[in-house]
C-alpha cells in the first residue's frame, strides 16, 4: 500500500495515510479515462441550439413564377433552403447528447485517474479543511502552504459554505464533495487537495 503523508492547512506534516492498493495504486488505463472524460463533456452539452427549416421561416408561401415556359429553373417557394432568407436545410434541431458508460468502465476511470495523481505526486492530503470564516485570503494561504498548483481541486467530504466560497473567487481552483467527484475535474486540476476523511469515504465506495 502507498503510505503518503497527511498535512495540516499550514503544510506541516501530522501524520501518514496508507492508500487502499485497489483505488491509488493501479496502472491508470488511458482509454477507459479517455472515455469517461469524453462522457463527461457530452452529458454537459444543452442541446438547445435550434435552426429554422423551410416551415418554419417567415413568408414564401406564394409560388414565385409559373412552372413553366419562363426559362427559370422551376421553384415552389422563396424559402427553400438555395434562397436567400430561406430555410436551412438539415440544421441543427434541439437534442439530447448524454449517454451513459458502463458501472465498471466509470469505476476503472475513477480509480486511473486517482492513481495517476498519487503516482504523479499531486496528491495531496489534508487532515482537515475547514475555515473559521469567509475569507478568500484563508484559502489562498493553504493552497500556498501545500504547494498547490494554480489549478487545484479542492475535495471535502461534507458541503462547508465557508471553504466554497472562500475558494470562489481563485482563478483555477475548484471545490467538489466526493459524491460528485468525476475524472475530468480530477484530470483538468494541477494538484488533488483531499480531506482526510474524503479519502476514507473513496475507499469504501470504490475498494
Amino acid at each position: 500500500m502507498p503510505t503518503i503523508s497527511v498535512l495540516n492547512m499550514a503544510g506541516t506534516e501530522v501524520s501518514t495515510v496508507e492508500l487502499n492498493d485497489t483505488v491509488f495504486s493501479i496502472e491508470p488505463n488511458e482509454v477507459v479515462m479517455h472515455a469517461a472524460v469524453v462522457n463527461y463533456l457530452a452529458n454537459q452539452r444543452q442541446g438547445t441550439q435550434s435552426t429554422l427549416t423551410r416551415t418554419e421561416v417567415r413568408g414564401g408561401g406564394r409560388k414565385p413564377w409559373r412552372q413553366k415556359g419562363t426559362g427559370h429553373a422551376r421553384q415552389g417557394s422563396t424559402r427553400a433552403p438555395q434562397w436567400t432568407h430561406g430555410g436551412v436545410a438539415l440544421g441543427p434541431k434541439p437534442r439530447d447528447y448524454s449517454y451513459s458508460l458502463n458501472k465498471k468502465v466509470k469505476q476503472l476511470a475513477m480509480k486511473s485517474a486517482l492513481s495517476m495523481k498519487v503516482l504523479e505526486k499531486n496528491f495531496v492530503v489534508v487532515d482537515a479543511i475547514a475555515f473559521e470564516d469567509y475569507k478568500t485570503k484563508a484559502a489562498i494561504n493553504m493552497l500556498s502552504a501545500l504547494n498547490a498548483g494554480k489549478k487545484s481541486l479542492i475535495v471535502t467530504a461534507a458541503p462547508d459554505a465557508k471553504v466554497t466560497k472562500s475558494a470562489a473567487n481563485i482563478p483555477g481552483v475548484k471545490t467538489t464533495l466526493v459524491n460528485t467527484l468525476n475524472v475530468y475535474d480530477i484530470i483538468n486540476c494541477d494538484t488533488l487537495v483531499i480531506a482526510l476523511d474524503a479519502v476514507k469515504k473513496i475507499e469504501e465506495v470504490y475498494a
